[in-house]
């Protein structure tokens, strides 16, 4: 329910907006799956959250995104994981509808729906960790996914990579893209320091579908660094302050910056160029020399014991900055997020 949302406080994807450009006053949706289990693999067939590298729904609003189909996970052990589905039906962070499409930098559901299959090895305590997906979004890409990740001690090591190719009639125009990262993490007692670094190698962006469907390093909690040609970096400090005797308390401060940018050479027609009328000319969704950065800092406290226990409070600033050929806004936001879980209190 809105408590307040006129003209200028709506468009940040917490409720529809409605003809007028307003914010709505409220909004709901239900929907279900059925499920069946045999052994290790459970079949669920309906509306669902979906957590996989090449589609994975997101939940960073009010409400989540949900996609309708079905859906097999198979635990062929207790380290090897089998994953295969096919979605046809989308519904969105602020819409009550469950027939909408995922849309993402270009590419969109609009044309169909998208299936995929996946392995995924390794578990919580593993000192390895790997996984490889293929998703196909129809009439628009084949996309596969591989990872590779370690835990040896004080130090974690995580490696992702996407490859992207057009496929069928190519509605979102003729992508071949190749984008990875590399993150490193040292621990020392209540401190935790990380660098990464991540790439892209094509004309147009790496681009997904559905709100949490990109695994790259340099994804955070406004940008993706997922530009053509982009190159970025990451520095990221935690502090956990169990060890100073406040179990529950969390800190994280996180820098990222991007350069060398050019969506100038995106093929057209396309996603990724539009035809500017008065122009006469395609225009890029990003021009040559894009480059902007991102600074998140999270205070997070959740409660150890009691009637409220896992009771999470997450205060949030976001900053970000860009030129004018990376193409996105400058902004300052503010989160203040209250969850509290109801799983297997009832």
């Amino acid at each position: 329910m809105k408590l307040d949302g006129g003209r200028g406080h709506a468009g940040a994807g917490l409720l529809p907006v409605d003809g007028d450009g307003a914010a709505e006053d409220d909004y709901a949706n239900a929907g279900a799956a059925l499920r069946a289990r045999w052994g290790g693999t459970n079949l669920r067939y309906g509306e669902m959250q979906v957590e996989t590298p090449v589609l994975d729904t997101g939940d960073k609003r009010l409400s989540p995104e949900y996609a309708t189909g079905w859906m097999i996970d198979s635990r062929i052990s207790d380290d090897l994981l089998l994953q295969s589905g096919r979605f046809t039906s989308f519904k969105n962070q602020a819409s009550s509808s469950a027939r909408g499409d995922f849309i993402g930098y270009g590419a969109s559901t609009r044309h169909g729906g998208l299936s995929l299959t996946g392995l995924r090895h390794g578990s919580a305590d593993s000192r390895w960790r790997g996984a490889i997906y293929i998703g196909k979004l129809d009439d628009t890409w084949v996309q596969t996914y591989a990872n590779l990740g370690t835990h040896q001690g004080r130090w974690v090591l995580d490696a992702n990579l996407y490859r992207t190719r057009a496929s069928g009639a190519q509605h979102a125009g003729a992508i071949d893209t190749l984008a990875y990262s590399l993150l490193g993490s040292l621990t020392l007692e209540a401190h935790t320091l990380s660098l990464a670094y991540q790439r892209v190698e094509g004309d147009t962006p790496f681009d997904f579908v559905g709100g949490d469907s990109i695994y790259l390093a340099n994804s955070i909690k406004y940008a993706d660094f997922n530009g053509p040609g982009e190159r970025s970096w990451q520095l990221r400090y935690q502090w956990n302050a169990a060890g100073a005797g406040l179990p529950g308390l969390s800190l994280s401060a996180r820098y990222v910056r991007g350069s060398r940018i050019d969506g100038t050479h995106a093929p057209h027609p396309g996603a990724y160029q539009h035809y500017d009328a008065e122009l006469g000319r395609f225009v890029p969704q990003q021009g040559r020399g894009g480059r902007h950065w991102e600074r998140d800092l999270d205070l997070r406290y959740v409660v150890q014991g009691g009637p409220a226990r896992d009771l999470t409070f997450s205060l949030a600033h976001v900053s970000h900055r860009a030129n004018a050929a990376q193409g996105s806004p400058d902004l300052d936001r503010l989160y203040l997020i209250l969850e509290y879980p109801l799983s297997g209190r009832f």
